[in-house]
C-alpha cells in the first residue's frame, strides 16, 4: 500500500513538474495604432460641455469625486486644477441638450453644480 502511494505521489509530481508552458505570440496591425493615436488626438482636442459639481482643497475634491463616483458611476470624472482651487468636474457632453438633461439630474443630489460651456477653439 505504501509504495502504491509513493509511486503515485512520484507519477503525480513529474506530471505537473513538466507541465507544458504556453506562448502566445500576437501580431497586430501597424494601421490600428495609427487609427488609436488619431482618436485619442481627436478626443483631446474635441471640447464637451461638463458639469462642475464641486470645488476646494485637493482632500476635498477627492472626496467630491468619490462620492460623484458612487452616486453617478456612468460619468466620466475628473479633478482639475484651476489655480487656486481644485475642481470637480463630470461628463463629456458632446451637445448642449444631452448636457442640460444630465445637469438638471445631477443638481439635484449636488445644488451648488454648474454647467459649464466647451471653450471656443482658436
Amino acid at each position: 500500500m505504501k509504495q502504491l502511494l509513493i509511486t503515485g505521489l512520484i507519477a503525480l509530481s513529474t506530471t505537473v513538474g513538466v507541465a507544458q508552458n504556453g506562448h502566445v505570440n500576437i501580431q497586430e496591425d501597424n494601421r490600428i495604432k495609427d487609427l488609436l493615436s488619431i482618436y485619442k488626438s481627436s478626443n483631446e482636442s474635441h471640447d464637451y460641455y461638463k458639469i462642475q459639481v464641486g470645488f476646494g482643497s485637493y482632500a476635498k475634491a477627492q472626496r467630491i469625486k468619490e462620492n460623484v463616483e458612487i452616486d453617478f458611476p456612468d460619468l466620466f470624472s475628473k479633478i482639475d486644477f484651476d489655480s487656486p482651487t481644485y475642481r470637480v468636474r463630470v461628463g463629456r457632453f458632446k451637445t448642449k441638450l444631452e448636457a442640460e438633461r444630465k445637469f438638471i439630474e445631477v443638481r439635484a443630489k449636488y445644488p451648488d453644480a454648474m454647467l459649464l460651456k466647451p471653450k471656443k477653439s482658436t
